[in-house]
């Protein structure tokens, strides 16, 4: 059926779109990752440590992914 191809093709271009907006929220993420380490840097401890909870719950509970905890999140400063 002619509509079979459309409908495939539509599902290889929704694949794509997932894949752009998953690389989004990595970036995102590298990005948030970049702050808090900043933050801490700065002494800005408890700000650094609400962003790494606030960065675990996003990568654990929306992407489905393991949670990577940073150095941050559990120092002797906290």
């Amino acid at each position: 059926m002619a509509g079979d191809g459309q409908r495939d093709r539509k599902r290889e271009g929704n694949g794509e779109e997932v894949e752009r907006y998953r690389q989004a929220a990595e970036d995102a993420l590298q990005q948030l990752d970049w702050c808090i380490g900043y933050l801490h840097g700065i002494r800005k401890t408890q700000v650094s440590r609400a962003l790494s909870i606030n960065r675990s719950h996003i990568r654990s509970e929306l992407m489905g992914a393991s949670e990577q905890p940073l150095p941050t999140s559990q120092t002797s400063e906290t």
